[in-house]
């Protein structure tokens, strides 16, 4: 039998090439090896947009449409919607009396995400909420509803992953083997940077090409690309290696004309103008049978709908199951 794999996106905006590259490959390289449970995370999405649930609401459809469009396949992946999920719920308080709050606190994850929405947590996360100190025990619950063996994570999910493990060994360890521990699939992609050199391409950073931009909203942000400071004249030789132009040709660029494009920057015969306009050029076609995909989905939302309705079926009847398991374990099941 197939190993079960477990992952989920949060439906917060549309999907762009860090995670095309970082993860959605994979996803499809793995879809005809594993049995692929594939969770929108709305919940977990609302744990810092519960001011806005319109956005969540409205990106399950376009994450959905999104993933469609890289190639996986329906007919392999079981896409399902998470708070029609309410066996995890369910799991997620039974698990908060297995972990503290100063382990939460501690969780590498947590706190860097923290950090990063200073404006809606607080300066020093004084104002971080119940749900989104405990979105790891959450998580948790997403794996084991399903009995994940698998879960393909970053480096960055490690410590989110961890967390889960040791909520496994000590559930098991009170109530008998019960829950299967699940182990890491690691991605062999580095995480991608955004075309402002941050080391991190990110929804509101502002420095993502995403799956759905178009040719002019690709143009803009190529043309705003951070490139070698030294070369201020067109003919200046140039570093490509420091250059986010040449980093994200490596992407798209066919391998001949890479060559090309290295060799010109370095001796100088490369302006740097040119070059983003023929990375314009290689991102569109590059995204072109992605795009393509996509308008037929979206042309189509009835059959989006279908394909939730239909995993979000058989994953529930999978988590019906375990949640059976673990209500007897738990004695609780009355």
């Amino acid at each position: 039998m197939k190993k079960t794999i477990l992952t989920g996106l949060r439906p917060t905006g549309n999907l762009h090439l860090g995670h095309l590259f970082g993860a959605g490959q994979n996803y499809v390289k793995m879809q005809d090896d594993y049995e692929f449970f594939l969770e929108i995370a709305d919940v977990q999405a609302l744990t810092d947009n519960f001011h806005n649930p319109e956005k969540v609401r409205h990106n399950v459809y376009e994450i959905t449409a999104d993933l469609l469009s890289i190639g996986l396949d329906p007919k392999k992946v079981h896409f399902f919607i998470q708070s029609k999920i309410p066996e995890i719920a369910e799991l997620t308080v039974f698990y908060s009396n297995l972990v503290t709050v100063s382990r939460l606190f501690r969780n590498p994850t947590v706190k860097a995400e923290v950090a990063q929405k200073k404006e809606l947590f607080g300066k020093n996360g004084e104002s971080i909420t119940y749900g989104f100190l405990g979105y790891p025990v959450s998580q948790a619950a997403d794996i084991t509803a399903f009995s994940g063996e698998v879960i393909p994570v970053g480096d960055d999910q490690l410590p989110l992953l961890e967390q889960c493990r040791e909520i496994v060994r000590k559930f098991n360890h009170i109530y008998g083997d019960t829950l299967i521990e699940p182990e890491p699939k690691l991605s062999n992609f580095s995480r991608l940077k955004g075309l402002d050199g941050n080391e991190k391409m990110g929804k509101s950073l502002g420095n993502a090409i995403f799956l759905v931009d178009d040719k002019e909203t690709i143009s803009k942000k190529v043309m705003g690309a951070v490139t070698d400071p030294s070369k201020i004249r067109k003919d200046d030789p140039a570093n490509p290696e420091i250059c986010m132009v040449y980093y994200y040709h490596k992407l798209v660029t066919p391998q001949n004309e890479l060559e090309t494009v290295c060799k010109e920057c370095k001796s100088g015969k490369r302006g740097c103008v040119a070059c983003k306009k023929e990375l314009i050029h290689n991102l569109c076609e590059f995204l072109k049978p992605i795009q393509k995909r996509r308008k037929q989905y979206v042309d189509d939302p009835k059959r989006i709908t279908e394909i939730l309705e239909e995993g979000t079926n058989l994953a529930r009847k999978r988590a019906t199951e375990n949640m059976k398991k673990v209500k007897e374990a738990m004695k609780i099941d009355y």
